[in-house]
């Protein structure tokens, strides 16, 4: 099944799972009549897949994670550890659960895997029947390694593999920075068939660094005898990049620079999957690492709230998108153009950027690494977060 028909199908599996008429809701949508369905099922239709790039345990249990798989077409989700100290630094969701680990005994790095693994099994739980009836392409939810293991390539190996099987759910994504330690650690992930998701690239170059290590891992598995259908994302960050430009680029291109980085990446991508050397796997029976926009919610308060969503669609890719421009697209956005293979006016806008005294190559480099440190620092503030409500919580009765 390709992407564009399974994101079609899911959707119809999806209404009648849940009881809706999905030839009336569908023929509305396309008639553009005011469903607010219709921005998100146009997406899929031309086969991007939406997912929610935010995780809270309230966001499972009131029912809301649902509605958005039910309204806007939703079908995946992804975390991070800024997200969960977000989630447990706004909320008493978590407080029982905190109390009742931490007098069992458990802290720091053992308490917060507990906590993420209950949340984010309910939430596959919730995306198991998408990723059923899409074989595997889609349905998937993601967990992140420590952050502190970048420069580990082997105990990064270590935690994916015991975190998934501690999960026990086949669509659970681990995510592994696509780092020079972090592909290392890719190739031997996938060889040991845990699903990957390749976190903090910012270019090309990195995509493709990334793309060849899972290749690796799929052909190691290949000359084992290993079934070679193990899934991979890999997830380009947009929006850091115009963050990081924004003092320093005129005018005419403000806001451009990270959808052309973008779209260079999509005909990296769309030539890789033409290759010879995808060919061969794929023929083989290997699935293809699927092209994800991350950091798409849109920072400038002068520009479109859905710039990145209208800008970046695209069939056999994922958008995985903060509530908060999840709600805006679903409301007043418009999928009207589809990102061309051949990457477009992307080097135009490049050799522009760089007439700025821009270096992108460096400019990648840099924000890969300030990435990894701002992640560090999330999970730095996360560990404290823990350790500070586990001593406040001690002895609470919370009933």
């Amino acid at each position: 099944m390709t992407a564009a028909n399974g994101a079609v199908y899911l959707l119809d599996v999806y209404d009648m799972l849940l009881g809706n008429h999905p030839e009336r809701e569908l023929d509305a949508a396309r008639r553009g009549t005011g469903d607010d369905m219709n921005a998100t099922r146009q997406l899929h239709d031309l086969g991007q897949s939406l997912w929610l790039d935010n995780i809270t345990r309230a966001l499972i249990t009131s029912g809301t994670l649902r509605r958005y798989i039910k309204e806007y077409a939703v079908t995946g989700l992804t975390s991070n550890p800024t997200i969960f100290d977000q989630a447990i630094k706004s909320s008493v969701s978590y407080d029982e659960a905190i109390r009742k680990k931490a007098a069992e005994g458990k802290s720091g790095e053992a308490l917060f895997f507990e906590l993420a693994l209950e949340d984010l099994t309910q939430a596959a739980d919730l995306f198991r029947p998408i990723h059923d009836a899409t074989g595997g392409v889609d349905g998937w939810v993601s967990l992140e390694v420590s952050p502190l293991l970048a420069d580990d390539t082997a105990g990064t190996v270590k935690a994916a593999v015991r975190l998934h099987a501690r999960a026990q759910r086949p669509n659970l994504f681990i995510k592994i920075p696509g780092t020079r330690a972090g592909n290392l650690a890719i190739e031997e992930a996938i060889f040991a068939g845990v699903p990957i998701n390749v976190t903090l690239l910012f270019s090309s170059a990195q995509y493709i660094a990334s793309a060849e290590a899972y290749m690796r891992g799929i052909e190691r598995r290949i000359a084992a005898g290993l079934d070679p259908k193990v899934a991979s994302v890999a997830s380009i960050f947009v929006s850091r990049w115009d963050v990081a430009v924004k003092d320093r680029i005129s005018d005419g291109f403000r806001n451009r620079l990270g959808i052309a980085i973008a779209m260079r990446a999509y005909k990296a991508y769309r030539d890789l999957l033409a290759s010879r050397h995808w060919l061969e796997l794929a023929a083989a029976g290997a699935r293809p690492q699927r092209l994800l926009w991350a950091s798409t919610g849109t920072k400038d308060p002068s520009a479109s709230d859905v710039l990145y969503i209208e800008a970046l669609a695209a069939p056999d890719t994922i958008n995985t998108i903060p509530e908060k421009t999840l709600l805006a697209f679903a409301q007043h956005g418009r999928a009207n153009d589809v990102l061309p293979p051949d990457g477009g006016h992307a080097e135009a806008v490049l050799a522009k950027i760089a007439g700025d005294g821009i270096d992108d190559e460096a400019l990648a480099a840099a924000l890969q690494r300030e990435g990894t440190e701002a992640f560090d620092k999330s999970w730095s503030d996360l560990m404290s977060r823990i350790a500070s409500k586990s001593g406040a919580l001690a002895g609470a009765d919370l009933t």
